[in-house]
């Protein structure tokens, strides 16, 4: 789950971009990248490992010259997390082309063979979004014209969409053209657009979420819509195009489960509201289902749950205390790249504050609970200052199935609900009581903030993949690469521990 940013604007760019990727950093937490068109139409690229912060120095910034560029920050769920397969990517051929891309092909084996058997292209790493550029760039090279038109541009798109499967939103830039985005005709992954006057000047921005937008001052337009290519000219121009035969609207309702920052707008949804709705779903269901639990105190889980577990104390009239202290220095534990390195995180990212626990029958609340690691610790650690009983309440339903749309789950023995009942998890995790949001009530939830949206993405919980090619011979090869590069990541932290610093 990657955050992209594209700006096109008459003054230098390259801290917009960085101040859009600080506010997009939960999206990814392993590597950050900027790339810049110059007054010379030379790329200028600064890509690493790590925090933005820790990317980008004065030195670099220096360099990033330019009215326009594109921006990344990396969670890598296909390829490695080798600094190599860092976005932006480029291409020389045709033209100049450099591409940043947010979620996961699904057919990236056949793609690769097209590039090398048929369009004779190189490419150098295992990443498929570097597949996604060099189909982009064949497409392009089949214009034989010294300058391209917008015409150009969409046809492209629209024979790449037709090629590529999965979930895609896109920025890219051509040398000499301008800024391009796009976005997969389900519209998995969110993609918004917004613009700003300075001086008379029209300045446009294309983003993973609209806090980014928010952050720069640039007003909201819309959602860029599923199938829809967007072409930004130098000097400001713009152009939008569909560019898919059939489009079926299925955004990712983990978005609004995990992902996505409270204060984002995505698919004409609050984000934050959608978690407060999801609290009041689960608390009707705690008072109507569970209402013989001895319930002390409300507390949640910092703190995308903290929303939904202040609904929950509310219908429940219990009382909610903020029972964890977070260190903000350490990252988001799921997208912690290892099951050991996501294990040693837990406890230097959360301590319990033994008052709020000791001698009290407590209601933990979580967003979702995947592989369970995280909740085992937690549990450990709320028993250890003395909590009576310990209950948790998911504001998600049980994730049972591989996720390959650009979610880091795509091995269904990892997910902690995979094959076995809800008291089977709950012995597992050690609670007392376990309660699961039902997956129509999430639905319901998010749904609210728009009620055209008529289907969501919803793979992890109900086995329903909406590209339509995953088979279980995928799923099957899926999880092979997924334990050998497991293996691998497993082998380099016995060698070295510090191989990945939590605080990247």
């Amino acid at each position: 789950m990657c955050g992209i940013v594209g700006i096109v604007a008459f003054s230098p760019v390259n801290q917009s971009i960085y101040d859009a990727l600080t506010v997009l950093q939960h999206r990814g937490q392993d590597a950050a990248g900027i790339v810049t068109i110059d007054q010379h139409n030379y790329f200028r690229l600064r890509k690493a490992n790590g925090l933005v912060q820790d990317v980008f120095q004065l030195q670099h910034m220096q360099r990033l010259q330019g009215n326009i560029g594109i921006g990344h920050v990396r969670y890598p769920t296909a390829g490695s997390s080798n600094v190599s397969e860092a976005q932006p990517f480029y291409v020389n051929s045709p033209y100049g082309i450099t591409l940043a891309h947010n979620g996961n092909l699904t057919n990236t084996r056949e793609l690769r063979e097209t590039i090398l058997q048929k369009v004779r292209r190189h490419v150098n790493t295992q990443s498929d979004s570097e597949v996604l550029l060099n189909i982009f760039a064949s497409e392009l090279d089949k214009f034989s014209t010294a300058r391209l038109t917008p015409n150009n541009i969409f046809s492209a798109i629209y024979q790449l969409n037709k090629i590529i499967k999965g979930a895609y939103a896109c920025v890219a830039m051509i040398i000499g053209h301008g800024l391009i985005a796009f976005r997969d005709p389900n519209g998995i992954r969110p993609l918004v657009i917004g613009k700003r006057v300075i001086d008379g000047h029209t300045e446009y921005m294309v983003a993973s979420e609209s806090v980014a937008l928010d952050t720069l001052d640039f007003e909201f337009m819309r959602d860029v819509k599923p199938g829809e290519a967007i072409y930004i000219t130098y000097d400001g121009q713009l152009f939008a195009q569909q560019c898919a035969d059939q489009v079926e609207f299925c955004p990712c309702i983990f978005e609004y489960v995990y992902f996505a920052r409270p204060d984002s707008l995505m698919n004409g949804i609050s984000v934050y509201q959608s978690r407060i709705l999801m609290g009041q779903k689960l608390g009707q269901k705690i008072a109507r289902e569970w209402h013989d639990l001895d319930i002390d105190v409300v507390i949640p889980i910092p703190e995308t749950s903290c929303d939904a577990a202040l609904e929950i104390a509310r219908i429940l009239n219990k009382p909610y205390r903020q029972g964890f202290v977070k260190n903000r220095y350490v990252g988001r534990t799921f997208i912690m790249p290892g099951q050991s390195i996501r294990r040693r995180s837990v406890r230097r990212k959360l301590n319990a504050n033994r008052i709020e626990f000791e001698g009290k029958n407590v209601l933990l609340v979580d967003d979702s609970i995947v592989r369970g690691t995280t909740s085992q610790e937690i549990i450990e650690m709320v028993r250890s200052v003395g909590a009576k009983k310990v209950y948790l309440a998911s504001a998600a339903p049980e994730i049972r199935y591989p996720n390959v749309y650009g979610i880091d789950m795509p091995a269904a023995e990892e997910l902690i609900a995979y094959n076995k009942t809800i008291n089977e998890i709950a012995q597992k995790i050690g609670v007392d009581k376990l309660i699961f949001q039902d997956l129509k009530d999430l639905i319901a939830a998010v749904n609210e903030g728009n009620p055209k949206i008529t289907e969501f993405e919803c793979s992890v919980f109900d086995g329903h993949y909406i590209t339509g090619d995953i088979t279980k011979s995928y799923l099957s090869a899926l999880e092979l690469t997924r334990s050998q590069k497991n293996s691998t990541l497993f082998n380099k932290e016995a060698e070295n521990l510090e191989i990945y610093n939590v605080d990247q």
